[in-house]
Parts: structure tokens; C-alpha cells; sequence
């Protein structure tokens, strides 16, 4: 890839990123007009963790970690014939694989449930929405999977639009449910909030479908056959297993958090929902794209032992996460309020849900600038095909996540008022963690606590291995970014001053007020990077 051709693939992945979580925020601005944060909506939320998880260890996670890597080798030391081959084989091993998957999880649906959501009560309405729910949507993890194994392929090519934009199908799938689909099944006895899951089913089959003609143009696309004996499927295989683990660290603490969320305050399981979607904007927009962009470059560069192109690559990569995740955290914690109640505070999303959403954005933003780094320290170990560091990492982290997590969940009800009332009159510890307002923060600051520690120890151990040679100039970058977030937070804590009680007002103020102080803060950061000398052909990758 020329020199900024990284920077130019990043911004064509944003910008069709952009395009999808837009239509991502119409979709959970229609989830909390028609639903709220009621019983229904956790169940579903739980029902499509379950799957969502498994899209993100396919398409961000362990198969992209190693399928890309052996994909680009393919590509650097044998001809179009056995790509293609490589092609034909994983599909046909993921696919009888997936099938297998899903009808051991659609029969075992009840059982499942009880394991990820161990607060709903057995034969409870919601522990029977969220099982009916799980039936339904799982098999997208059938379908996205796949879509991610023709994405990666696209990637691979540098055809990065097409896999980027296909998201939106998702979105116009989930609205067309809630909006549409969801008022008619009423008057058929059936739970509106069962729409949401069969527009999750159709989504996946949507997004795989969509990719397919621009892999016909490689004359890369797929005639499935089962290549368990492939060298190249059995090291994806061998490649792919620990970073079953190592990759998908953040959705293992999410699920595990789920799943206490099931415990506490009706609501909680949405309230950590609608934060993950905020946090998802400049993750999904930037992290995912430097990541996706990053890993065949890296791989590429590896396979032709081309050692200071990759550390080049590596540093371009840690300083555009820096430069995004700094002002992104500060703009989510100031600006909490604000933006939950201009962009979710309608119909039946009341003023303490904003309230509630507003603690636990707050403690999980404090860890996006770490959640950008693991995006890039992550591909820097996979790309080398070096996949049992980042397990050793996944495994500390998941344990500082559960640590943590009981140790602030135990902390809110010894500490809190209505948790020790609820001990004095003799309830369980779950039953005591269930009256406790804001116990949902504390699962929020814990999945930030556990997000740092893996991005430090990635840090650690790329610099033990000696693969990355920092660049000149980082203090002066640190310092520009510095001196541009003090400015940044200065003209957004004035005007949150000078506009305060954002639930109290109509829709329409809440919008433009939002609108002028993002804007504004945003006009400070660019204005004080581009005052100091920072110009976009600084931020050229190699």
C-alpha cells in the first residue's frame, strides 16, 4: 500500500462506518420510542447478545485474526488457483461447523438462556421471550459469519466499501422490525418485541447476500467443500483456536456483565445496552477500521519481512488511536447527559433512564482511548501469527473484569442505603443487589478497569518482543494533543454551564443545543491540533 494509503483505506472504512452507525442510532432511537427500557427489551437484548457475540469473534475478532494473515500469505507465495482453493475449503469447514453450532444452541435454547441470563426467573414471562427470542435469532451467527469470512476476503484485496457498508443492513432490518414489523403482531397474539428478533434473522442473510457480486468480480466466489485436511484451513485452525479467547476479550466481559445485569434494577440490561451503542460510535466508526485496515498491512508486511514497514505501520496506528480516543473519552463523559437525552429521551425512554445511562457511560468511557489501542496492539501480535500472547492477556483481563465487578457490586450494596436496608430486613445478597439504583455503573467501570489492563499488558509484551521501534516526535504529539483536549474540554464544560437541565426540554432544543456543543468542542480540538502544526499528511500511514 502506497504511502497514505492506510489513512485513505481508514477514512473510506469510516465513512461507510458512518453510514452504519447513523442508521445504527435511528435504530435504537426507534427501539427506545416504541419499547423503553421495559422487561421485553431486556429479554431481547440478552436473546441478541447471545449471537451478536459470535458476529464479533467472525468479523472483529478470532476467524479475521487468523484467517487474514494466512489469506494474505496465500496471496504472497502461490497463485490465484490455490487462493481460491483456500477459499472453497474454509467455507465449507465453517459452514458445516456453524450449522452444527446453531442447532445444538436453537435445541438447547432454554438451557442457554438459564447459563447467560441467570437472573430471569425460570418459567417467568421474560425468561420466555428472551428463549422464543434466541430461537429465532441465532442462526444470524450462521449467516454473519459467513458475510465476515467474504468481508475478510474483501479486505484482503483492499476492497474495503462493500464489507463497511453492509451493516446498514442490519440497521434497516432492525427499524423496518421495530417500526413496522412490531405494531402488527398484537393483533396476532404475539409479543410485538418477537419482530426485533426475526428482523435480526433477515438481517444476516441480507448482509451475506449483498457481498457476494463484489467477490464474483475477484472470481473469488466460493463452491463450499469440506477441507478439514487443507494445510491452510488446519492452520487458520490452529491459528484461530486461543484467539477464540484472545480476541473477543471485551464480548466475554460484556456477556459476563449481561448476565449480573439480569440480577439488578429492571431496566439495567437496557441502560448497558444504549451505553455500549454510544461507546460502539467512535469504536465501531474508528477502532474497527484502523483494525480492519491494519491487519492485512501488517500481515503483508510481515510475509515479505519487511521489518521497519511494519513498525511504521504500528506507529501510525497508535498515534490515530490516541488522537481519536482522547477527545472521544472527554467528549462521552462531559457530554453524558446531553447526548442520551437528545438522542434516546422519547417516547417511553423516561428522564431516569437518561440518568441511569448517564452513570454507567460515563464509568465505561474513561476506557475508549484503551479499547482503540487493543484495536492495533491486537493485529500486531495476530499478523505475526503470534496468537498465545494475546490469550495470556485475555485471561488476566477477564479475571481483573470479574474481580472487579463483585468487588464494586459488593461495595454498592454495603455502601449504598437501599442495599443495606434490604440486608437488615434479611434479603439475599442478589435480592439486596436488585434494589440498589446505579449497581449497573459499577459493571460499567469494571468492563473499563479490565479494557486498560489488556491494552498495558498488549503494550508490554510488543515491547518485550521488539517488533516496534517507536518514531520521532511523540512527545511533541502528546504534548499537541494535550494542550488541544484542555481547549476541547473548556468550550464543553462552558457550555453544559450555560445550558443547564437538558431532560427537562422539548426534543428539538435538546438537538441544536447538542449539535453546537459537539460541534463546538470538536471546532477546539481540530483548531488548537492545526494552531500547533499538526496537518492530515502528518497522519499518513506508510
Amino acid at each position: 500500500m502506497s504511502k497514505g494509503g492506510l489513512l485513505r483505506s481508514s477514512v473510506v472504512f469510516s465513512a461507510m462506518t458512518f453510514i452504519s452507525r447513523i442508521t445504527g442510532l435511528i435504530r435504537d432511537q426507534v427501539y427506545a420510542w416504541q419499547f423503553g427500557a421495559s422487561p421485553a427489551m431486556d429479554a431481547f437484548f440478552v436473546a441478541f447478545r447471545i449471537p451478536n457475540f459470535m458476529r464479533r469473534l467472525s468479523a472483529e475478532g478470532s476467524f479475521s485474526m487468523a484467517f487474514v494473515p494466512v489469506l494474505a500469505e496465500y496471496k504472497e507465495q502461490h497463485d490465484h488457483a490455490a487462493v481460491k482453493e483456500l477459499i472453497d475449503r474454509v467455507t465449507g469447514t465453517l459452514t458445516a461447523a456453524l450449522v452444527v453450532l446453531t442447532a445444538v444452541v436453537v435445541l438447547a435454547a432454554p438451557w442457554v438462556m438459564g447459563v447467560f441470563a441467570p437472573g430471569f426467573a425460570p418459567g417467568s414471562e421474560q425468561y420466555r421471550l428472551a428463549t422464543q427470542m434466541l430461537q429465532i435469532t441465532f442462526p444470524y451467527a450462521l449467516f454473519i459469519s459467513l458475510a465476515s469470512l467474504v468481508g475478510g476476503v474483501l479486505n484482503s484485496y483492499e476492497k474495503f466499501a462493500v464489507p463497511a457498508l453492509s451493516p446498514v443492513l442490519l440497521n434497516i432490518s432492525m427499524i423496518a422490525a421495530a417500526a413496522a414489523a412490531a405494531p402488527l403482531m398484537r393483533p396476532f397474539g404475539a409479543e410485538p418485541v418477537l419482530a426485533l428478533a426475526w428482523g435480526v434473522f433477515f438481517a444476516g442473510v441480507l448482509q451475506l447476500v449483498f457481498q457476494l457480486p463484489a467477490l464474483a468480480k475477484l472470481g473469488l466466489l466460493p463452491r463450499p467443500r469440506w477441507g478439514w485436511k487443507h494445510s491452510g484451513v488446519r492452520k487458520i485452525l490452529k491459528l484461530m483456536v486461543p484467539t477464540l479467547f484472545g480476541s473477543s476479550v471485551a464480548q466475554l466481559n460484556l456477556l459476563l456483565n449481561t448476565a449480573l445485569a439480569s440480577f439488578l434494577i429492571v431496566g439495567s440490561v437496557s441502560w448497558l445496552y444504549l451505553t455500549d451503542r454510544l461507546l460502539e460510535f467512535p469504536l465501531g466508526m474508528f477502532g474497527v477500521a484502523i483494525g480492519t485496515v491494519i491487519l492485512p498491512h501488517l500481515s503483508k508486511r510481515h510475509a515479505a519481512t519487511d521489518s521497519e514497514g511494519y513498525s511504521k505501520a504500528l506507529d501510525w496506528g497508535f498515534r490515530l488511536c490516541l488522537l481519536i480516543g482522547v477527545p472521544a473519552c472527554l467528549g462521552l463523559v462531559l457530554c453524558a447527559e446531553a447526548l442520551i437525552a437528545a438522542l434516546f429521551q422519547y417516547g417511553r425512554l423516561t428522564p431516569q433512564d437518561t440518568r441511569m445511562i448517564q452513570l454507567s457511560l460515563m464509568a465505561q468511557s474513561t476506557a475508549v482511548p484503551a479499547f482503540l489501542l487493543v484495536k492495533v496492539l491486537a493485529p500486531a501480535f495476530y499478523s505475526r501469527q503470534d496468537t498465545k500472547t494475546p490469550v495470556k492477556s485475555a485471561v488476566v483481563s477477564v479475571a481483573v473484569n470479574l474481580l472487579s465487578t463483585v468487588g464494586l457490586l459488593l461495595a454498592a450494596v454495603y455502601f449504598s442505603d437501599a442495599g443495606r436496608a434490604a440486608l437488615a430486613r434479611g434479603a439475599s445478597l442478589t435480592q439486596a443487589l436488585g434494589e440498589v439504583p446505579g449497581a449497573h455503573a459499577c459493571l460499567a467501570l469494571a468492563i473499563a478497569i479490565a479494557g486498560w489492563t489488556n491494552a498495558l499488558q498488549l503494550a508490554w509484551y510488543l515491547r518485550r518482543a521488539r517488533v516496534y521501534r517507536r518514531q520521532p516526535g511523540w512527545g511533541r504529539f502528546l504534548r499537541q494533543i494535550g494542550v488541544a483536549s484542555v481547549g476541547l474540554s473548556a468550550v464543553v464544560l462552558f457550555l453544559l454551564w450555560l445550558w443547564p437541565g437538558w431532560t427537562g426540554w422539548p426534543w428539538w432544543e435538546r438537538a441544536w443545543k447538542l449539535a453546537v456543543v459537539v460541534g463546538a468542542g470538536g471546532a477546539a480540538y481540530g483548531a488548537l491540533l492545526w494552531l500547533q502544526g499538526i496537518r492530515p499528511r502528518d497522519l499518513r500511514g506508510h
